[in-house]
């Protein structure tokens, strides 16, 4: 009896192809984000060495080690605190003004000036970081811009606020220089989330006699949390990976201990020191504290589909 072909349905046959193409991208995904992350972590239970070829199994001597040891000043608890400080001393003030920033240029009328804004804001998204740190410390220099426009504002003639020298003023400085720079990424996503919503609401609300205060908040923000989501957690994320502004200060000659984020102690220790037991021990912990703070907020702000 010849055998019967096994028919599939339409349904059945998209899946297969759709499976075929995305396979690629799977293996490409798998080899270079799960397998560095698998990697790193048996490389944290052993005493590997940068300049040596053999490496034994310790345990969770690492992980005993950050969190009891000082290290000179410079243990995994100071980099936590450093990490913790500068998150959430950018995240909360960059989330609230993009947000801001974004209402306010979506009231422009004129196409040409809200392109001119959206570009000047999204322009130092442009630059590396690098530069974009080099061009700060020029301004926070004790005769730089930003000292200048200090003493002009509080009328202070002559007064040097120490923004690269005072520990507390350090850490406002890398704030800062994060803030301008990534700012209008942020802003960018959040025009194009105001752009989904359909115009006929605001026109139904309009017509309600509702202000544009209450239209906000009962209209606007509801509809746009979404993108609110979105936008907080790639900001944390984005904060709790920061390396590149607080390694320029510190290669500058500003002090380390009040800016030593998890990122570039895992630097010191994995690189400079040679040490990458301890430096994937820490990389495993930032791991574990972007999931977190990632599940925080999915559990925080249970986003649901909004309907328009």
């Amino acid at each position: 009896m010849p055998k019967k072909e096994k028919k599939y349905s339409i349904e059945q046959k998209q899946a297969r192809w759709g499976f075929a193409f995305t396979l690629p991208c799977l293996v490409f995904f798998a080899v270079f984000s799960f397998y560095p992350i698998i990697n790193a972590i048996i490389t944290s239970l052993t005493n590997r060495q940068a300049i040596a070829r053999t490496s034994q199994f310790v345990g969770l001597k690492n992980y005993i080690y950050l969190f009891t040891q000082s290290n000179g000043g410079f243990s995994l608890l100071n980099s936590i605190r450093a990490t913790v400080i500068f998150t959430f001393g950018t995240f909360v003030p960059m989330v609230v003004l993009s947000l801001i920033i974004a209402v306010l240029l979506m009231q422009l009328r004129s196409p040409k000036q809200k392109g001119f804004f959206q570009i000047s804001y999204y322009m130092p998204a442009v630059l590396s970081s690098v530069v974009a740190a080099s061009i700060w410390m020029i301004m926070f220099d004790p005769r730089g811009l930003v000292n200048q426009i200090s003493n002009a504002v509080l009328f202070t003639s002559g007064t040097d606020y120490r923004w690269l020298t005072s520990n507390s003023m350090l850490q406002v400085s890398t704030m800062i220089v994060y803030f301008w720079k990534y700012i209008g990424y942020f802003v960018i996503l959040f025009i194009t989330g105001l752009a989904a919503i359909p115009p006929s609401i605001y026109e139904a609300a309009t017509v309600d006699g509702s202000s544009k205060w209450h239209t906000f908040w009962h209209i606007t923000l509801p509809l746009l949390k979404p993108t609110v989501v979105l936008v907080s957690i790639m900001a944390m994320l984005q904060c709790l990976k920061t390396f590149s502004t607080q390694y320029m200060f510190v290669q500058n000659g500003a002090a380390r201990q009040p800016i030593d984020v998890i990122t570039m102690n895992i630097y010191f220790t994995g690189i400079r020191n040679g040490k990458l037991g301890r430096a994937s021990a820490m990389s495993i912990i930032l791991f574990v504290i972007m999931l977190l703070f990632t599940y925080l907020q999915f559990k925080v702000s249970k986003t649901d589909d909004v309907d328009y």
